[in-house]
């Protein structure tokens, strides 16, 4: 596997751009209100922007592990932006890496959790403005879908270009999603009382159970 391509790092107007436009698209499904939604939306944005930065910007990632990349797989130029996608230098795929197996999961996982957040907030918008339980659309799979969708996205990134500062925030994020998660189940309870007792004893929290998932299709 070579690649040959010039470097594509020092890019900081693309590290710029591309941590914009992620991260205003974001807030345009999220649209943060509360101070816990911010802290969300915020983690989230720092998460994009460690991320665009070794894409773009400076590769730490590659330059600590450079030695080992390079005596472990030769021949190939680590400097170069297409090795950047880690994954697809790393198991020999030959051809474009934006046509790879890891990038086309990474880009289907991307792609769900936006549409994840998008109907969650549609739903959650409407709700609040009654002063409603959120129970329908993706609410009625599980009850915390926004979150679920951040994690998605996440995810997806790492398929696409890992790397040691978001490897180590993921974990991080994830459990303050979970700790938010059940702040606002807490406020929740205080707020609905028995419905909502109800509604989070037949909903999980973030994985759809498969035969409610299937009943609902089947009726559908």
């Amino acid at each position: 596997m070579d690649h040959t391509t010039e470097p594509g790092y020092g890019l900081w107007s693309l590290v710029i751009i591309n941590s914009l436009v992620f991260i205003i698209f974001v807030f345009s499904f999220a649209k943060p209100q509360s101070s816990r939604d911010w802290r969300s939306f915020g983690a989230f944005s720092a998460f994009l922007v460690a991320l665009f930065t070794e894409m773009y910007g400076f590769p730490l990632t590659i330059y600590l592990f450079s030695g080992w990349l390079s005596s472990r797989f030769p021949g190939i130029d680590w400097m170069s932006h297409d090795a950047g996608h880690l994954l697809e230098s790393m198991f020999g795929w030959d051809a474009n890496p934006h046509f790879g197996p890891f990038h086309i999961i990474s880009n289907i996982l991307i792609v769900w959790g936006f549409w994840r957040l998008a109907s969650a907030w549609k739903v959650l918008y409407a709700a609040q403005r009654h002063h409603k339980l959120a129970t329908t659309g993706p609410y009625a799979r599980v009850r915390h879908p926004q979150y679920g969708g951040f994690i998605l996205i996440m995810t997806g990134f790492l398929f696409q270009w890992p790397t040691l500062v978001t490897l180590v925030m993921f974990p991080m994020l994830v459990f303050m999603y979970l700790h938010l998660a059940r702040r606002e189940e807490r406020d929740s309870m205080a707020e609905f009382g028995d419905e909502y007792v109800r509604y989070a004893s037949k909903t999980p929290a973030f994985f759809p159970r498969l035969s409610s998932a299937a009943s609902e299709k089947a009726t559908s």
